[in-house]
């Protein structure tokens, strides 16, 4: 009897070193590379004139003190709306006179016309302020983020997302973590937003589905990727321009579990990293399917720690667009 059981746990044993194998081949053999490439659309803005100019590069030393890069699918509806845009405008305010900026949006290939309500904030306030980025076809939020952030002059870079569910008061709160790391001397550092301090809150006001799924995801992320970063998928991400630049260079994520790749990134090159508390609020029309969408997370997650593992993705030098 005895035999009998050594015999199955072996065999359990040699199924289980089987899988692993051929999940390891699946996991190198898809692994997509980092295209950085362009459709010719993509390279330009449209002027409040109408005339269309080249973006600059991500490469290019900065020209700007702060770029926000706001990604958006299918906001027609919540577009016309949008504080985040009218709160970075005000900014200069608060600022000192000499406080330069630009606002980014890039339509990820939307089927509405986000991209015709978007270019009215650049007719009213201009195309040095408020540039629209309109992918021909759509990428995926880690994938629209990017193009925009290679598309940026700012010497801070702020991602933000279009449902202003963290409010601009609160960057203040991520530049303050981002000047506590010291990113001298090769300035590189970021500074993560985080609603981990609300989590309590959110899990009485979910299902036990809902919360089942969350603390499942956050399990993944900390044994397969990412380790003392709470909250992984605040939307609201202040970089350096070094940091953005060899992070996004390399991110190969373009769907929902990008920031956890871009974390993961971060880490390995030992790029210093905050997390502060910022204010959220929950805001309707989220195109985030929670149970689809977290399995397609899980995937991800297993996919990046192995495929980084078997040397299909590399943490290689950044390299300029097309």
């Amino acid at each position: 009897k005895m035999d009998f059981l050594c015999e199955i746990l072996q065999a359990l044993v040699a199924l289980a070193a089987l899988g692993l194998i051929v999940l390891l081949i699946v996991a190198h053999v898809t692994a997509g590379m980092v295209s950085l490439l362009r459709h010719e659309k993509e390279k330009y803005f449209v002027t409040s004139s109408g005339e269309k100019e080249p973006f600059p590069s991500l490469h290019d030393p900065h020209s700007r003190e702060l770029s926000v890069v706001i990604p958006a699918y299918n906001e027609e509806l919540r577009m016309p709306d949008m504080k985040q845009i009218a709160h970075v405008i005000s900014l200069p305010q608060k600022q000192s006179p000499s406080f330069t900026y630009e606002v980014i949006v890039v339509d990820d290939g939307s089927k509405d016309k986000t991209t015709e309500v978007a270019l009215r904030y650049t007719r009213r306030y201009g195309a040095d302020k408020v540039r629209v980025l309109t992918l021909v076809n759509n990428r995926g939020k880690g994938g629209a983020v990017r193009m925009g952030m290679l598309s940026s002059r700012g010497k801070v870079i702020l991602m933000a997302d279009a449902d202003g569910a963290t409010k601009f008061a609160d960057l203040d709160k991520v530049e303050a973590g981002l000047k506590d790391l010291n990113p001298k001397p090769e300035n590189m550092a970021i500074s993560c937003g985080s609603r981990a301090h609300l989590e309590k809150e959110s899990v009485a006001e979910r299902s036990v589905f809902r919360t089942f799924l969350m603390y499942g995801f956050h399990f993944l992320v900390w044994f397969f990727c990412v380790r003392g970063i709470r909250d992984t998928q605040c939307g609201f991400k202040l970089f350096t321009r070094e940091a953005a630049l060899r992070t996004f260079s390399t991110l190969h994520v373009e769907r929902w579990a990008f920031d956890v790749e871009l974390l993961y990134i971060a880490q390995c090159l030992k790029i210093p990293i905050a997390e502060v508390a910022v204010n959220w609020t929950e805001i309707e029309g989220s195109k985030l399917v929670p149970f689809w969408s977290w399995l397609q997370m899980g995937r991800d997650l297993l996919f990046i720690r192995l495929r980084y593992f078997t040397g299909a993705w590399k943490l290689g030098s950044p390299h300029k667009t097309d």
